[in-house]
């Protein structure tokens, strides 16, 4: 599907719906995909959150031009907290809050890439955030004061992200906002993937270097925990 985002967001905003079996109305969530763009991995996560009992909507971030022409620019506004896709990601949000098949409460849930968005617009009109293996903003109290309920998980073994898990715990420690924050010993980056990402030939390098695979272990129980949650949030009870 297609998005108008107006001005300061990408014309034609592409977008992945993903909509329950089932009479509506449901919650919403605002899936962010990872630095790879929207591939099939990315497309399974918003079917699960949809069998999950959630109206899903992922808008392409990439839209203006994939991963090679997007991806540095999209980065920048991460670190920066503003720019062109947090008004995509804005439009996603209202675009739910506004569809008669949704309640009017709404999380986001983010990977990577995505999860830096998920944790910078926690207090911004969503309910709950579930951030994966998110860099942390710069300005982490300033950017998380007033968030939502968030939920975070972290592999121990990510490189890039050390010390990542125990900082955003304390953070939202200090501010006082709910959360449930958990680092997997053993598990790397990219661990909720149900399968490999990124382009074939890098695939070894990002699994060498970055320890980016797939861990069921880790990711049932992570799913476990962002499907109690995003529950309790959303709907006011536990997950099914």
């Amino acid at each position: 599907m297609v998005l108008d985002p107006g001005p300061g967001g990408t014309p034609g905003l592409r977008a992945v719906l993903g909509t329950p079996a089932g009479p509506g109305p449901w919650p919403g969530v605002v899936v962010v995909h990872e630095a790879f763009g929207v591939d099939d991995v990315m497309r399974r996560q918003v079917a699960r959150m949809a069998s999950a009992g959630y109206l899903v909507l992922m808008p392409d971030l990439f839209t203006a031009g994939g991963a090679r022409r997007c991806l540095v620019s999209t980065m920048r506004a991460v670190v920066a907290g503003h720019g062109r896709p947090f008004t995509d990601v804005e439009a996603a949000r209202a675009w739910l809050a506004s569809a008669p098949g949704c309640t009017g409460r709404i999380g986001v849930l983010g990977f990577c890439m995505g999860g830096g968005f998920a944790l910078v617009t926690a207090s911004r009109g969503f309910d709950v955030a579930s951030a994966n293996y998110a860099r942390l903003p710069p300005d982490a109290e300033a950017a998380l004061a007033g968030a939502c309920p968030v939920v975070a998980s972290y592999g121990g073994d990510d490189p890039a992200l050390k010390g990542a898990a125990a900082e955003l715990e304390s953070v939202l420690t200090r501010l006082g906002v709910e959360h449930d924050v958990r680092e997997y010993p053993g598990a790397g980056h990219g661990f909720l993937n149900d399968g490999p990402v990124g382009p074939r030939p890098l695939r070894p390098l990002l699994r060498r270097v970055a320890r980016m695979a797939p861990d069921p272990v880790a990711a049932a129980d992570a799913w476990g925990r962002i499907e109690a949650f995003f529950a309790a949030h959303l709907r006011g009870g536990s997950a099914a």
